[in-house]
This record gives structure tokens, C-alpha cells and sequence, in this order.
């Protein structure tokens, strides 16, 4: 399952980050790194983007960086 198919209020933990490159270095550099917890704040009507809380701060995240975050 990936960040994108979590729902609003939900918790989850990190299991991978998918991408490479620059777009996944950008995603760890925001806090998201294997093992921290997520919580699914918002959802905007036609999904993107996603609001989270990590590490204690608020994150948008846009649709396409939301589904290379697989989470259990």
C-alpha cells in the first residue's frame, strides 16, 4: 500500500521509498525516511495534494510523491 491509498485520520509507518534520484533525496530530506510514523491530515477533493504530519510539522505532499512512499 502506498501513501496515496491511506485515508484522512489514518496512522501509518514508512516501510520504503520507492523512487530514486533526486525525488527520493527530496523526500528524505522532508523527514520521510523507513520506520516514521504518518498521519494523514487532508486529502484535497480530487487528491492531491495530501496533507501529513511527521516528525511533529505539517507536509503537503503532491499525488505523484505520495505513491512511491509504501507504507504498512
Amino acid at each position: 500500500m502506498t501513501l496515496r491509498d491511506v485515508k484522512t485520520g489514518q496512522t501509518v509507518t514508512v516501510q520504503k521509498i520507492s523512487g530514486e534520484g533526486a525525488i527520493k533525496k527530496r523526500i528524505m530530506d522532508m523527514g520521510i525516511t523507513k520506520g516514521v510514523e504518518i498521519y494523514v491530515r487532508k486529502v484535497a477533493p480530487l487528491g492531491d495534494p495530501v496533507e501529513i504530519t511527521v516528525r511533529g510539522y505539517e507536509l503537503s505532499l503532491r499525488k505523484a510523491d505520495s505513491e512511491i512512499i509504501e507504507v504498512v
